[in-house]
């Protein structure tokens, strides 16, 4: 080394030192503004003589953590120089230090007026978890309508016509049919239309509860068939009597109402209007089953002996005959003509009596023989006919 390097050298690391020693003694005093900074990091020297040049060629930078502790110099608006401060060697491209931008108030409050939904899988306390209003579950499977009425708009709606739904559920498929109906489009206009031919308000609940299945019929093939009926001459009026007493009459084709309107005018030899009287009378001879009325109408040909023009006045004037159980008309025949001697004219002319209860007949017969006035004969004086043994009540015969 040249010998007026030498001094130059040891001027330098004079000149290291002091300054050195200077920043250290001015951290120092400021070292409560540097705890106060939490996160700062720790200044590190990492100059050694080898990397200085005497005449500062390179620029050094003071690594510090922005807003925490500042020199008095920066306040001020003057710049630090090289002597004052603690200098680390940096690249002359390097960016300058990012500042942490200050936090807005509003804007946080913002974003937490828009907090996501609590997860489902998110703990609460007990007393949150009581609080919570939660609906019942649909039961997936249930023997009873009973377990979805609170789900069902169309059910609470029939619930509230008057239907009786612990009857309905009896029916085979019934309940399956009400709960894939909606009220609004598939019922309303079925109870319009019952409306329109006759039934009451006041029935509606009875005549769904016997015939749910209406509802799931097509209005327009309901319409062909009160058609129908008006066709053969039924009164509007007669048509709603016989819809209110037999409900499953307008689930019947067109072809098998006719059908059979044509069997009771063939079997029975009656005339157009006289038919028409029989099933307005009794309208579940069309709806009902047809084995039931040719049985009984081979008994009262075959086993009690009537003619056939007997048999026609007999049916004509009491229906219930020819769907009767079979079995009560051969007791009640047996008493009345084998006991009490009723001849089958006589039992034509007053058929009525095959519908009274043969306890009834009974009791009252036998009362008659006590009082000495068991007389059946009209042409013999003390007569009583049939209909008054019947029909009376209790009270005159005593």
């Amino acid at each position: 080394m040249a010998l007026w390097a030498r001094p130059a050298s040891r001027c330098c690391c004079c000149w290291l030192k002091a300054a050195c020693a200077a920043e250290l003694q001015r951290l120092r005093s400021s070292s409560k503004a540097v705890q106060a900074c939490q996160g700062a990091a720790p200044l590190v020297l990492l100059a050694s003589r080898h990397s200085f040049l005497p005449w500062g060629l390179q620029t050094y930078r003071r690594v510090s953590v922005e807003n925490c502790s500042k020199p008095a110099s920066a306040e001020d608006g003057s710049s630090s120089s090289p002597e004052s401060n603690l200098l680390l060697p940096v690249k002359q491209e390097q960016a300058k230090p990012e500042t942490i931008p200050d936090l807005n108030t509003e804007i946080l409050c913002e974003d937490w007026d828009d907090v996501p939904p609590s997860s489902a899988l998110e703990e609460i306390s007990e007393e949150e978890a009581v609080q919570i209003l939660a609906d019942p579950l649909l039961p997936l499977q249930s023997s009873t309508l009973r377990d979805y009425v609170d789900h069902s708009e169309t059910l609470t709606k029939l619930v509230q016509l008057g239907v009786d739904l612990s009857q309905v559920e009896k029916r085979q498929k019934a309940g399956q049919l009400l709960l894939t109906l909606d009220f609004e489009k598939d019922i309303k206009k079925i109870l319009l239309f019952l409306k329109d031919v006759g039934v009451e308000d006041s029935q509606l609940g009875l005549f769904l509860t016997k015939n749910p299945y209406i509802l799931g019929e097509d209005l327009e093939a309901l319409e062909t068939r009160v058609a129908y009926l008006k066709s053969k001459k039924f009164g509007n009026a007669e048509i709603a009597q016989m819809v209110s007493r037999a409900p499953y009459l307008l689930l019947f084709s067109v072809e098998r109402l006719d059908n059979r309107l044509g069997f009771f005018k063939n079997e029975l030899g009656l005339s157009v209007k006289k038919t028409k009287d029989l099933v307005i009378r009794l309208p579940r001879l069309l709806t009902g089953k047809l084995e039931p009325v040719k049985e009984n109408l081979q008994v009262c040909q075959i086993e009690f002996g009537f003619q056939r023009n007997e048999i026609q006045q007999i049916a004509y004037k009491t229906p219930k005959i020819l769907t009767a159980s079979r079995k009560r008309l051969r007791q009640t025949f047996d008493y009345l003509h084998n006991i009490m001697g009723i001849p089958h004219h006589m039992l034509t002319r007053f058929p009525q009596v095959f519908n009274s209860k043969l306890l009834r007949i009974k009791e009252r017969h036998m009362f008659l023989i006590f009082l000495g006035r068991a007389q059946y004969d009209p042409a013999k004086p003390s007569y009583i006919s049939l209909d008054q043994l019947v029909s009376l009540p209790d009270e005159v015969g005593t």
